[in-house]
């Protein structure tokens, strides 16, 4: 499987570059890191999971938003929770971040 996501300001309307980004699947005792990133100038962040590290289960995106530079927000930080059950298939993960609030859905 594959994961990537794709974070845009939508105050400045432009992508949200510098947004570090943490991928943590749901264990037996609590939540454990996978993965840590940040996005590009594009706002885009892809291919930083190999794809044999993704097993069947529930995974959480958390996007450091206190720490981006361009967006003062009532929401420090994102996380959005799925759940993986085909671990063969591509995921994309968008947000679309604003002063007071985001949005978000499973893209292509």
């Amino acid at each position: 499987m594959t994961l990537s996501t794709h974070v845009l300001d939508t105050c400045r309307g432009e992508p949200a570059a510098d947004v570090q980004v943490t991928l943590q699947r749901l264990g037996q005792y609590g939540w454990v890191t996978v993965a840590t990133g940040s996005t590009n100038a594009d706002g885009r962040l892809a291919d930083w999971v190999p794809p044999e590290q993704w097993l069947v289960g529930r995974y959480g995106l958390r996007f450091d938003v206190a720490a981006y530079q361009g967006l003062g927000s009532f929401f420090p930080e994102v996380t959005v929770v799925f759940d993986v059950t085909e671990p063969d298939r591509h995921l994309h993960v968008p947000l679309l971040l604003s002063k007071f609030g985001y949005t978000t859905y499973r893209g292509s």
